[in-house]
């Protein structure tokens, strides 16, 4: 494997940990089973039965946490935890024991690309479930699941375009992360502004304070001017 079918296969694999981990992993596995690809040698272990049935489980268990408005963004926030190391663990992988200080390096461009692409997916889908029609959110997930397995395809037969496809995904994720950064950031707003939660307490202007301390001080002395008992 030359340097920018490594290249194209260590980003590739970590871009798509980001979106979909186990598709991605289920189906390096198959592909390396099957014989369409010859894995790494600290990725071998991936085309293992035992390893391919577990991700395929998994698999389909978020096929359908994906689908759910909600539940999706529960199920995405719990990945955060484990799509973007695995992406950075899958980049290391695919550069082998070349060099310690070049697999160090596929690790954390393969971590920055794989918390961008996850990113991006958790996001969007905040924003997509403010929809109450569910068809947008499943019409996203299915468009994400395709993405993933295209990718991993391009990464492994088309790399040169691959990578010119991350270039342009890079870019347009620079552009788009602060507009859904404010999108999310208005959008609680309004659900606080929904709940009741972010009006803040009215202040007294100082004309108020100043009707208080006159009825104050005429409630005084309505009290020293009355004779004693």
């Amino acid at each position: 494997m030359g340097v920018v079918e490594t290249i194209a296969l260590a980003m590739g694999l970590a871009w798509a940990s980001g979106i979909n981990l186990y598709a991605t992993l289920a189906m390096l596995g198959i592909m390396g089973a099957t014989g369409n690809m010859v894995l790494p040698p600290d990725l071998v272990i991936l085309q293992d039965p035992l390893v391919i049935a577990a991700a395929a489980f998994m698999y389909c268990v978020e096929f359908f946490a994906d689908k759910m408005p909600g539940v999706d963004t529960g199920w995405d926030t719990i990945h955060s935890f484990i799509r973007i190391p695995a992406a950075a663990v899958l980049a290391a992988g695919a550069v082998g024991d070349i060099n310690p200080a070049l697999v160090l390096a596929a690790a954390i461009l393969g971590g920055a690309l794989g918390a961008t692409s996850h990113t991006l997916k958790t996001g969007t889908r905040v924003l997509i479930n403010a929809s109450p029609e569910p068809f947008t959110n499943w019409g996203a997930s299915v468009t994400e699941d395709l993405a993933v397995f295209g990718g991993v395809w391009a990464a492994v037969y088309h790399p040169v375009p691959f990578l010119g496809f991350l270039v342009l995904f890079v870019v347009l994720a620079i552009w788009l992360l602060p507009k859904l950064w404010r999108g999310i950031a208005g959008l609680f707003a309004r659900l606080g502004r929904w709940l009741g939660r972010s009006e803040a307490p009215e202040r007294n202007a100082p004309g108020d304070f100043a009707q208080a301390a006159d009825a104050a001080s005429a409630d005084l002395s309505g009290r020293e001017l009355q004779p004693k008992a």
